[in-house]
C-alpha cells in the first residue's frame, strides 16, 4: 500500500497557523540569542504580537468556514478544532502577560522561558488537531516536553524542584500507560483513525481505551489521576501553574471528544458509566479536600480538580448539547480561573506569600483586587450572573435530558461545598483586619489581564446566547449523536434570549 502524503499550497492554508507560530518561534529565539542585553519583557512582547497573529488567523479561518483534513484524516481541522486552537492561543497570550513582572525571579534562562511556553502552545494546538491514536500520542507529548522543565524552573526552590520531579515521573508513568492502551486497541482493530474504526468490545480494545482514558485523565487531573496537581501546582511557578490549570485541560477534551463521540460511539452505555463514576469521585473529593487548605495555590488547585469533573458531566451526557455545553464551560472557565490566578501573582508579588491567612484585609489594600477575585471566585462556584452560573446551568441541564439525576444531585451539593471554601477567602479579603494595611501597587500588563478576565466573566454571564450560538456551530460534527438538537434556545438563557 502507498501513501500520497503531497501536500499543496490549499493543504498548507490548513497548517497555516501551526506554520506560522513556528516560524515565530524561531524570531524570538533569534532575537534572545542575538540580543541577549535586551530587556526580556520585550520577548515577552513579541510573544504576545505573534500570538494574537496567529488568533487572527483562526478567528479567520473561523469565520471563513475554512475546514478540511490531512495525512489521510489524521489531522483534522474543524470548527471543533478552531475553537480548541484559539482557547489554547488565548489563554498562552494572557499567561504571558501575567509573567512578565514574574519571570524577574528566574536566576537564569529569563528568554527561554518564552520560547518553552509558545513551544507548548504549538504542540497543543495540533492535540485540537488530532483525529488518530498516533497524533494523539506524539501531540501530547510534544505538548508536555515544555511543562517539564516549566515546572522545576525555579531552580533554586526545593519545593519546584520536587514539583518538576513528580510531574516529569508521573507524566512519563502515563506516557506508558498511553503507548500500551493505542497498542492493545491498534491490535484489535488494525486502524488508528478515530472516524475508521469499527470497534467492538473485547477485552482489548476495553482495556486499551481504559489505559488511554487514565493517560488522558493525568492531563486533566480527574481524580484519581490527579496525585500530581496540589504538589506541581504549588511548587511550580505561579504562571506556569496558570498555564498547567487551563490550557493542557482544553486540548485534552479536545482529543476526549472525538475518542468518545467519533471512536467510542457504539460503546456508549459502557463509558458513560465511566464518567458518571471519574465526574462524582473528581468533584466530591476535591471540593472536600479544598476546604482544608491553607494556601491559594492549593485551594485553586483541588478547585480546578472540581471544574473537571463539572465538564465531564458534560461528557457524561454523551449529547450535542453535553459536547456545547463542555465547550461553553471551558470558555467560561478560562476567564474566571486566569484572573483569579492574575490576582495570586499581584497579591504574592507585593507580599511575597499566597497563604491564604496573608490575604486578610486585602479589600483595604487593593479594592480593584479584592474585587476581581470576588467576580472570578463566585464565578467558579457558579454564582448568577456570572460566566460560571451559565457554564453549569448548561452542563446540568444537557445531564438532565439523559436522566443523569444522581450525577446532577451530587453536582448540586458540591456546588454548595464548594461556596464554603470559596467563601473563607473572601471573609479573609474583606472581614479580616490586614497585617500590613500598605497599598498593593498593581502592573500594568497584570491589570490587564485582570480586566480582560472581569470582562469575559462579565459579558459571557449576563449575555451568553452569542457565545452559544458560536459553540452549537462549533460541535455541528455531533449533531446527529442521540438525535439531539444543534439549537439551543433560552432553555438555558436565564433572562431569556
Amino acid at each position: 500500500m502507498t501513501f500520497n502524503l503531497t501536500l499543496s499550497l490549499a493543504d498548507l492554508l490548513l497548517l497555516l497557523p501551526e506554520i506560522f507560530l513556528t516560524c515565530w518561534l524561531c524570531v524570538i529565539l533569534t532575537v534572545d540569542f542575538s540580543f541577549p542585553r535586551l530587556p526580556k519583557e520585550r520577548l515577552a512582547y513579541l510573544s504576545v504580537a505573534g500570538l494574537l497573529v496567529t488568533l487572527g488567523f483562526l478567528v479567520w479561518f473561523d469565520v471563513s468556514h475554512v475546514t478540511g483534513t490531512l495525512f489521510r484524516d489524521m489531522f483534522v481541522l474543524d470548527r471543533m478544532a478552531l475553537f480548541f486552537k484559539m482557547f489554547v492561543v488565548a489563554s498562552t497570550a494572557l499567561v504571558i502577560l501575567i509573567s512578565v513582572q514574574y519571570v524577574d525571579r528566574f536566576t537564569f534562562f529569563r528568554g527561554e522561558y518564552y520560547v518553552l511556553v509558545v513551544m507548548s502552545a504549538i504542540g497543543m494546538m495540533f492535540m485540537a488537531s488530532a483525529n488518530d491514536l498516533l497524533s494523539l500520542f506524539v501531540t501530547l507529548e510534544f505538548s508536555t516536553l515544555g511543562f517539564y522543565v516549566l515546572v522545576g524552573y525555579l531552580r533554586e526552590d526545593p519545593a519546584s524542584n520536587e514539583a518538576g520531579l513528580k510531574f516529569f515521573v508521573l507524566g512519563v508513568f502515563a506516557a506508558g500507560l498511553l503507548a500500551y492502551g493505542i497498542s492493545l486497541v491498534y491490535g484489535e482493530s488494525g486502524r488508528i483513525v478515530f472516524s475508521d474504526m469499527t470497534l467492538k468490545p473485547t477485552s482489548g480494545t476495553i482495556i486499551g481505551f481504559l489505559l488511554i482514558f487514565a493517560a488522558l485523565g493525568f492531563k486533566i487531573g480527574a481524580v484519581p489521576f490527579h496525585a500530581w496537581i496540589p504538589d506541581t501546582y504549588h511548587g511550580a511557578p505561579t504562571p506556569v501553574t496558570t498555564f498547567l490549570s487551563i490550557a493542557p485541560k482544553g486540548a485534552a477534551f479536545a482529543i476526549l471528544l472525538r475518542i468518545f463521540f467519533v471512536a467510542l460511539a457504539s460503546f456508549k452505555p459502557m463509558w458513560i458509566l465511566l464518567l458518571v463514576a471519574v465526574s462524582i469521585l473528581s468533584m466530591t473529593y476535591a471540593n472536600i479536600v479544598a476546604i482544608a487548605q491553607r494556601n491559594i495555590k492549593r485551594l485553586l488547585a483541588y478547585s480546578g480538580i472540581a471544574q473537571v469533573g463539572n465538564v465531564l458531566i458534560g461528557l457524561a451526557a454523551g449529547t450535542k448539547m453535553g459536547s456545547d455545553a463542555i465547550l461553553f464551560y471551558l470558555l467560561a472557565y478560562l476567564f474566571a480561573n486566569i484572573g483569579a490566578f492574575a490576582v495570586v501573582i499581584a497579591v504574592s508579588h507585593a507580599i511575597g506569600s499566597e497563604e491564604i491567612d496573608d490575604y486578610s484585609g486585602l479589600n483595604r489594600r487593593s479594592p480593584f483586587l479584592a474585587f476581581a477575585m470576588l467576580l472570578f471566585l463566585l464565578s467558579l462556584a457558579g454564582v448568577p450572573p456570572l460566566a460560571g452560573f451559565i457554564g453549569k446551568l448548561y452542563i446540568f441541564v444537557a445531564a438532565i435530558k439523559e436522566g443523569l439525576y444522581t450525577l446532577i444531585t451530587v453536582g448540586l451539593i458540591n456546588i454548595v461545598i464548594s461556596m464554603y471554601y470559596y467563601l473563607i477567602v473572601v471573609k479573609k479579603m474583606y472581614i479580616s483586619e490586614p497585617v500590613d494595611p500598605s497599598p498593593i501597587a498593581v502592573s500594568g500588563t497584570m491589570r490587564t489581564v485582570v480586566y480582560i478576565g472581569l470582562a469575559g466573566t462579565l459579558i459571557i454571564g449576563i449575555y451568553p446566547q452569542p457565545f452559544i450560538d458560536w459553540l452549537v456551530g462549533a460541535t455541528v460534527m455531533f449533531s446527529n449523536m442521540a438525535g439531539q438538537s444543534t439549537a439551543i434556545t433560552s432553555t438555558i438563557h436565564p433572562f431569556g434570549g
